[in-house]
């Protein structure tokens, strides 16, 4: 006999679709398990003395040196611009420093107050309006700083109050 067509809005069976979904789904479960072994144990993992300092104080920055000491500065009050408008900036910060060398840096302290004065009466007062202004004034200042105070004596400036009337 014959074989009977089949009737028209019976489901075709497609063939070979299996084997390609198997495929995949191997392939996808290895390559989820490569990717945890390279984070976990492989090359991608972290170093365990990091870990284990990182572990000792979760709120850290991952490459801030453990051991340093802070230089308060005093508050500065510039007068921005013309007389007329009679704007002040008051900006305070402290000096983030090695132990070691804290009390070169208190030392210098005139000076590094000198050099902020002196960059901060010359920048405008539009720049200092803009919210993403501190951030270059920051590096600018820090740039500034460690001129006067040395390599790799001042690692960072901390801004405590930054207020513009």
């Amino acid at each position: 006999m014959a074989e009977e067509p089949a009737p028209p809005d019976a489901p075709k069976r497609k063939k070979g679709m299996l084997i390609p979904l198997l495929v995949g789904l191997v392939l996808a479960a290895g390559g989820g398990a490569g990717g945890y072994w390279a984070v976990t144990s492989g090359p991608l993992a972290p170093d365990p003395a990091v870990a284990e300092a990182a572990d000792a104080d979760p709120h850290a920055p991952a490459n801030a040196p453990l051991d340093v000491s802070f230089v308060p500065l005093e508050t500065l009050i510039v007068s921005l611009g013309p007389e007329e408008t009679s704007r002040h900036l008051m900006f305070t910060a402290e000096l983030e420093v090695d132990p070691e060398h804290e009390a070169e840096v208190t030392r210098l302290t005139p000076r590094v107050l000198d050099v902020m004065n002196s960059y901060l009466r010359v920048v405008s007062v539009a720049e200092l309006s803009d919210p993403s202004s501190l951030a270059r004034l920051r590096a600018q200042m820090l740039r500034r700083i460690q001129i006067v105070t040395g390599a790799g004596r001042v690692h960072d400036l901390l801004v405590t109050q930054f207020v513009v009337n």
